[in-house]
């Protein structure tokens, strides 16, 4: 999972294909080995830096993560044989696209941050108490989202709480429960929500890409709702609705979500900047020459000029028409609505990966109240969304079921192709004790060849062929880690 190292050097090294602004330029200084480092502030910041760049830089895994095996997206010609594989639920051991190891890489970051910035603090007399808990705080915060991401992959997962920084670490531990990482992750939250940012950093590139105390809130809720916990996503949600600073972004300004980015709406955002060669992964996923990705059948209907009454968010927004039944995805290449003005120059790489934003939340806690079956307040959340969008309210049955089926095409047509479906969709097979279980191996199978649909929705019944096998590497590395039975051939 984590190879040895002798030198701290090799614990810190990332190479860089982006710094996003001058808060993170600071990199960690190559050739130095452990007595030589962890004796200032700047030393901590630089190794919480990495952590936010190596993030950063699964922008376009996470785009693939929350996509690829749900509705939104279909393959094209110049699609890898890997991701095909996963699209299609043809998934082994040695697929490389399930290997989890730069999430380990970012939570290794936040473990060094976490166990040396107090130390640091005892040499460095300029290091003040606020300045340790907040670059803590913004550590276990990444720590958090990393291990969300990865309960949601792979389901049982290592629960590495500490860095591995000499040959004395524990590199071989076994898989931890789900539930187990989840309320490690929770109570770590909570324990430092109230050290982290207060959106008071000098640019908005800091106060949208820096783990803020809205950004804890999110990040709260969304793992309330992934456990059920109703009640508690209310509370959280609660937080982020008293923060004046966010606001939804009027339907005329909703594109402006993506281009420029970091808008009133963001609470968390990866930051990109091409002309400082902070380069994204997403335009050259989707830009019309790459041929990896389009629209599918499904989000051409939806946001189609032909088939919706969708404006805001459709044809010229969130997809684009650039030839007779030939669609591409516009979020992230596009520089105005108008499926036409594609961005140029550096600008084609300084799409951010919005991680949160307030439509997001605001729709969770639509979702909790209809499972709460408060169902007058969770529509007015709904309808809040649809008129911000210029489309008609509507009025779904005042039942469990048929919210959730509005609310997830609701966050369908606001998050298409933000990393959101297929998580949304699992969630919801995983609800009640997966009461709507046939319904996600429908969508699961829609992607997979006619020939092979029938089988696979028959393995598919077994819930643990949504998740992700444990890469064969990381298998042979650590005989202590136990296979997705799934996947044990």
């Amino acid at each position: 999972m984590i190879s040895k190292v002798k030198y701290f050097l090799l614990t810190l090294l990332v190479f860089m294909q982006f710094s996003c602004n001058d808060w993170l330029d600071l990199i960690p200084p190559s050739g130095l080995i452990r007595d030589e480092f962890w004796n200032a502030k700047e030393d901590v910041e630089a190794v919480l830096m990495a952590a936010y760049e190596t993030f950063g830089s699964m922008d376009r895994n996470l785009f693939l993560y929350g996509e690829l095996r749900a509705d939104l997206l279909q393959r094209d010609v110049q699609q890898s044989s890997g991701e095909q594989n996963i699209m299609e639920s043809n998934i082994y051991p040695d697929n490389g696209f399930s290997n989890w190891e730069t999430f380990y890489q970012v939570i290794n970051y936040c473990n060094e941050v976490i166990k040396n910035a107090p130390e640091v603090k005892e040499i460095d007399n300029t290091f003040t108490d606020f300045q340790l808990k907040s670059l803590m705080a913004e550590a276990y915060f990444l720590r958090s989202l990393s291990y969300f991401y990865l309960v949601r992959l792979y389901k049982d997962v290592p629960l590495v709480l500490e860095p591995s920084e000499s040959d004395d670490a524990d590199f071989y531990l076994p898989q931890s429960p789900e539930e187990e990482v989840l309320e490690q992750i929770a109570s770590d939250l909570k324990a430092n929500r109230d050290f982290a940012p207060s959106e008071s950093f000098p640019t908005i590139a800091e106060n949208k890409g820096r783990a803020s105390k809205a950004a804890f809130d999110a990040l709260l809720a969304d793992i309330a709702l992934w456990r059920f916990q109703y009640e508690e996503v209310l509370t959280h949600v609660q937080k982020i609705e008293l923060n004046e600073n966010l606001e939804l972004m009027p339907s005329s300004r909703w594109f402006q979500l993506f281009s420029p980015g970091n808008s009133l709406e963001s609470i968390f955002e990866f930051q990109f900047d091409g002309n400082r060669n902070q380069r994204n992964g997403t335009f050259g996923l989707t830009e019309q020459n790459s041929n990896q990705y389009d629209p599918s059948q499904k989000a051409v209907e939806m946001f189609g000029s032909e088939y919706a009454k969708e404006i805001v968010r459709g044809q010229g927004a969130t997809i684009a028409k650039i030839g007779e039944d030939d669609f591409i995805i516009w979020k992230y290449v596009g520089r105005s609505p108008d499926g036409l003005s594609v961005r140029a120059g550096a600008d084609q790489y300084s799409a951010n990966w919005i991680v949160y934003r307030l439509a997001d939340v605001l729709l969770m806690k639509a979702e909790a109240l209809a499972q709460l079956e408060r169902y007058n307040e969770a529509l007015t959340i709904i309808n809040e969304i649809r008129v911000r969008a210029s489309v008609q309210p509507i009025a779904p049955a005042f039942n469990r079921v048929a919210f959730e089926d509005a609310i997830l095409e609701e966050r369908a047509l606001e998050f298409a192709y933000e990393g959101k479906r297929w998580f949304d969709l699992l969630r919801m097979g995983r609800r009640n004790n997966y009461g709507r279980k046939s319904k996600l191996v429908e969508i699961i199978i829609s992607n997979v060849p006619s020939t092979q649909k029938r089988i696979l929705a028959a393995k598919l019944t077994n819930p643990l062929g949504w998740y992700l096998p444990v890469y064969e590497n990381e298998i042979e590395r650590n005989r202590n880690l136990v296979q997705n039975p799934y996947y044990d051939f």
